[in-house]
């Protein structure tokens, strides 16, 4: 596994990888269409590709509209590649802020791995590498919503022992903070992610 930033040729792997990780198990089509495969504009095949895209994840349709937002860091989307160079796993932070002054932070999500290279690490070196990236380019902190027990190996805590705010206060504790090197105790209120989470 190698993981790297993101490219331009990489876009339609992510949105696959992040369509599969996040596609509910009743919307997932059968692995071995039928033979011979019908034309690529032929009815049957638009239908089916009309199908499909109904079902498309809101993650997959969120990390399309983060990629052409003001949000967008391009140095903080990192993939894993497998033996073979394929995307295997993909994350991202975008821009956030927090505050009524509007100071600079960032949002991380989505996190995507391929389902048949889950539980494997990949995730983990993942999100590793962006911490990574965030702290060198002098970011203070990082936000997430997500499970306390996945990203407490992180050193993500409550965004509230931080007195920072969630978008919405129902998140509770899954509404989480990663404290970065050029983090200064004052950076208080809410927390505001990149417009498309406000949208999608």
């Amino acid at each position: 596994m190698l993981i790297r930033r993101e490219t331009r040729s990489d876009i339609d792997a992510i949105r696959a990888v992040t369509s599969a990780a996040f596609a509910k198990s009743d919307t997932v089509s059968t692995p071995n269409p039928p033979n011979p495969p019908d034309p690529p504009n032929s009815p049957s095949t638009l239908a089916t590709r009309h199908a499909l895209n109904t079902t498309v994840p809101v993650e997959a349709t969120l990390l399309d509209e983060l990629r052409v937002s003001d949000g967008w860091l391009p140095a903080l989307s990192f993939v894993a590649t497998g033996d073979r160079g394929e995307v295997i796993g993909h994350v991202v932070c975008t821009r956030g802020h927090v505050g009524s002054d509007l100071a600079l932070a960032l949002g991380l999500g989505p996190l995507s791995v391929h389902p048949a290279h889950q539980r494997h690490g990949v995730g983990l070196a993942l999100v590793h590498a962006v911490l990574g990236a965030a702290d060198a380019f002098g970011e203070s902190l990082v936000a997430l919503l997500g499970s306390p027990a996945y990203y407490g190996r992180f050193g993500f805590r409550p965004s509230t022992e931080y007195g920072i705010t969630a978008p919405d206060p129902a998140w509770g504790d899954y509404f989480q903070v990663r404290t970065l090197t050029a983090y200064q105790p004052s950076l208080k209120g809410p927390f505001t992610y990149a417009e498309p989470f406000d949208r999608v």
